[in-house]
């Protein structure tokens, strides 16, 4: 989708939490997908996810797509109940918020209408949902804080930068940095949501140098909040990365993010794999040629990198964007 066809959604979306149809929902013979996801504008991994289903779900492949962005579980609610209503065959969600479904997915599966989860999971009986295909979050703090804990540090002082509260991706990296926290092991310095915004990130990281206290670690849950907390280290004259003061870690593993690994100038960061698409779409088709699946759930393989021992093939074969 063009520059401009994707500001006109973004505005549309601010004014109104409407459905945003991208035509040919009548289109005899076509499989009508309502697609629900955060907005690309979110981070360099949303702007990957949107562009992978953009890419699959198409006419050309058999489908009538109607899509709707927004980063909030009501908004996002609603144009599930707007899709029912219309009738759609399937509803394709990655949900803004891990709570508030049961109802909405309830009347779904009423309708005959089957529902995939993608990106991230839900708090919702198994029965209400087709299937998932999903990353591991919970895995990806587990492996973050994992390595954080391998560098055996003589003292642990973190500014952990949240995401979007209640959505899959926050509960998950947050879990095991609080696991640590409750038990001493580490210092929170400060925890606080910036909304995967970049602004917001630097501002958290302002306030606390402003504060005279010590840290030496940040913890943010996604890249752009990563390099937000950066900016702030780098006005105020704080080293970074390897061998430095402060440890940077970050989340989703867009190139530009993993090329600042291989320079050394931030630590760790954590795959989120953005590609579900093809995935939903040999399982969309399995059903609609009469077959059964044979996965509830399917999990991106993913893993952590370290700015030790990065490589530029890693960056090409695991990095995301330009």
């Amino acid at each position: 989708m063009g520059k401009k066809i994707l500001s006109i959604l973004a505005v549309l979306v601010v004014l109104a939490p409407c459905v945003l149809f991208a035509g040919g929902q009548k289109d005899s013979g076509l499989i009508k997908v309502g697609i629900i996801n955060n907005p690309p504008a979110e981070s360099g991994y949303r702007a990957a996810n949107v562009a992978d289903f953009e890419k699959v779900f198409t006419k050309e492949n058999g489908y009538a797509v109607s899509t709707f962005y927004s980063l909030k579980n009501d908004e996002q609610l609603n144009a599930a109940s707007q899709f029912i209503t219309n009738k759609v065959d399937y509803i394709l969600l990655s949900a803004a918020a891990t709570d508030g479904w049961d109802s909405v997915l309830s009347s779904a599966k009423e309708a005959g209408i089957k529902v995939f989860l993608f990106d991230r999971m839900l708090n919702a009986k198994q029965d209400l949902y087709e299937a998932a295909v999903v990353s591991d979050m919970a895995n990806q703090g587990n492996t973050a804080v994992a390595w954080l804990k391998a560098q055996k540090l003589s003292e642990y002082n973190v500014i952990h930068i949240q995401g979007a509260m209640g959505s899959d991706a926050q509960i998950g990296r947050t879990a095991a940095l609080d696991k640590e926290f409750a038990s001493g092991a580490m210092n929170k310095v400060v925890q606080q949501t910036a909304t995967w915004d970049e602004a917001e990130a630097k501002k958290i990281v302002e306030s606390v140098i402003n504060s005279k206290e010590k840290f030496n670690v940040i913890y943010a849950e996604n890249d752009g909040m990563a390099k937000g907390a950066v900016a702030a280290l780098d006005a105020a004259g704080i080293t970074h990365g390897v061998g430095k003061d402060v440890i940077v870690m970050g989340f989703d593993c867009n190139k530009w993010a993993l090329r600042e690994l291989l320079a050394g100038n931030w630590n760790y960061n954590g795959q989120c794999s953005p590609f579900q698409a093809s995935v939903i779409d040999g399982m969309i088709k399995t059903l609609e040629s009469g077959g059964k699946l044979s996965s509830k759930k399917v999990i991106s393989e993913e893993k952590g990198f370290d700015a030790r021992t990065i490589t530029q093939k890693d960056i090409d074969t695991y990095g995301l964007g330009n």
